[in-house]
């Protein structure tokens, strides 16, 4: 039988229409100019923004710029390795990262890479470095108190889950160590931790895991680093790489605590990014945008509504001041995102005061919706006796011979007041210890204790409590609350021990 000229053309038509739908098709591009970590990129004309590339011989990049004529892409690992001419590849995936339960205890890079020495990680899930942030649909009410073991920050400027919170201050005055304080006391917790070094010094990431290590920290913490010696990129993205691995938890109905350390040095190295890449420069040569890449950071932190599983990411984001000035760009631009600041006072620091709080400056936007109710009723009267105590200490400061036996007595509650919230690094109190002690200075049990030996008596306090009054810690660390029986039972305590041991 005669085959038909039609016949052939549809065959024909059709084995075209079918052919190369097995290939995959590749982006390709050239570097046409390559200097300080900033690739420029002819072709790649389908590559997304903060795509990942592939340079010939291994080395990733991530776009950034997309231009009428080119790519202008940064180099995420060693910018030597790339030079003119060398080809580029698009990888089809935004930067991206692996995450999971497979990385606590561990140092690792902005992309994932270990960098501890301890062998490679296994892990099979990935999460982009950014993605939107949960609506106000999504989110329900911060009600679950971060129980930092910081007398200072417990009782005044309370921390929940699923808040950002700004630790500001000038440079070596205790910001890493309020952080790396709350990290250790999530020990035997539920609470998983993310620490985020951004621009420091190698030798100072490796202190303060060796000092999480030493405490049995690094047990529920994942390490992410990206040191001074690293590229800007990598510095820049190290923040985002940090959340996606905390956004693993939270969406898996779990909790944790995230320290970006510090957002003042990732400001620098985007404004390098960004200069390089001959964006326009604004205020202080900052991109205009630096707000919002802050931002979409920070609002991605959240308390998830029981629909979405109840899991929470909470936020410690530290900002460096030059000479205390709270006033410049970026440390306005991140008090105007977060949900409260913590202070760091110079002055209060050179004084003795550590950690050096600022209880007036300082403030939570959450306040006492995020403490349990065992803090509630110490903790209010303590703020507001130290409030009085400062604006007496102004006249006082002339001669005590001529004031009434009750601004005296509201200047001595004061001074007890601030050597009670006096605290040693890295330890930590249990809510417990801190209730018993707030209790004690709040119903007077402290007032005749002479002023250099308050350190002494609570310490002293605590040991008592433990061996001779158990059931009085248990009560309050089971219930969160003091009741009328435990608060007798807590002030008989007291003055047992005071007439045991004088002070």
């Amino acid at each position: 039988m005669a085959v038909r000229g039609q016949d052939i053309a549809s065959v024909i038509k059709r084995q075209i229409e079918e052919f190369g739908q097995d290939l995959t098709m590749t982006d390709v591009g050239v570097v046409v100019e390559v200097g300080d970590g900033i690739a420029r990129i002819h072709g790649l004309s389908g590559v997304g923004s903060t795509e990942l590339i592939e340079f010939e011989g291994g080395t990733v990049g991530m776009a950034l710029n997309l231009e009428e004529d080119g790519v202008g892409a940064v180099i995420l690992g060693d910018p030597l390795s790339v030079q003119e001419g060398t080809e580029v590849r698009s990888t089809g995936r935004v930067a991206e990262l692996p995450v999971g339960k497979e990385f606590l205890g561990r140092v690792v890079d902005p992309l994932g890479r270990p960098i501890d020495g301890k062998g490679p990680i296994k892990s099979i899930k990935t999460r982009p470095a950014e993605i939107v942030a949960p609506g106000v649909a999504a989110r329900q009410s911060v009600t679950v108190p971060v129980q930092t073991g910081i007398k200072a920050i417990d009782a005044m400027v309370a921390i929940g889950r699923g808040q950002r919170e700004l630790i500001i201050g000038d440079r070596g005055i205790g910001k890493t160590t309020l952080a790396t304080d709350a990290i250790i006391n999530q020990k035997g917790g539920d609470l998983f931790c993310v620490y985020v070094a951004i621009g420091q010094k190698i030798g100072k990431v490796a202190q303060t895991v060796a000092l999480l290590e030493e405490n049995g920290a690094m047990e529920h913490t994942i390490v992410v680093s990206a040191s001074a010696s690293d590229p800007a990129p990598l510095q820049f993205l190290a923040p985002y790489a940090g959340c996606a691995m905390a956004e693993e938890f939270m969406y898996n109905g779990q909790d944790a605590l995230i320290v970006y350390d510090d957002l003042s040095k990732h400001a620098w190295a985007y404004r390098q990014m960004s200069l390089l890449l001959r964006r326009p420069p604004g205020r202080e040569a900052y991109p205009g945008d630096v707000f919002y890449v802050h931002s979409r950071l920070l609002e991605r932190s959240a308390r998830l509504s029981p629909e979405l599983g109840g899991g929470s990411m909470t936020a410690l984001p530290i900002i460096e001041t030059l000479l205390g000035d709270v006033s410049a760009y970026v440390p306005t631009n991140v008090i105007s995102i977060t949900d409260g600041q913590i202070y760091l006072e110079p002055e209060l620091f050179m004084s003795g005061m550590r950690p050096a709080v600022n209880a007036g400056l300082s403030v939570s936007r959450v306040g006492s919706a995020a403490q349990s109710k065992a803090m509630k009723s110490v903790a209010g009267r303590l703020r507001l006796e130290l409030a009085q105590y400062r604006e007496l200490a102004t006249f006082a400061q002339f001669g005590t011979s001529d004031l009434d036996a009750a601004t005296r007595a509201q200047l001595e509650r004061g001074q007890r007041a601030v050597e009670v919230l006096k605290q040693v690094q890295d330890a930590p109190f249990s809510l417990e210890q801190e209730v018993c002690v707030l209790f004690a200075l709040i119903n007077g049990i402290l007032d005749d204790v002479d002023l250099t030996k308050v350190a002494d008596f609570e310490k002293g306090f605590q040991s008592f409590l433990e061996a001779s009054h158990p059931e009085i810690l248990k009560s309050i660390a089971d219930t969160k609350n003091i009741t009328d029986e435990t608060a007798e039972a807590l002030t008989k305590a007291g003055e047992e021990f005071k007439s045991s041991v004088p002070y």
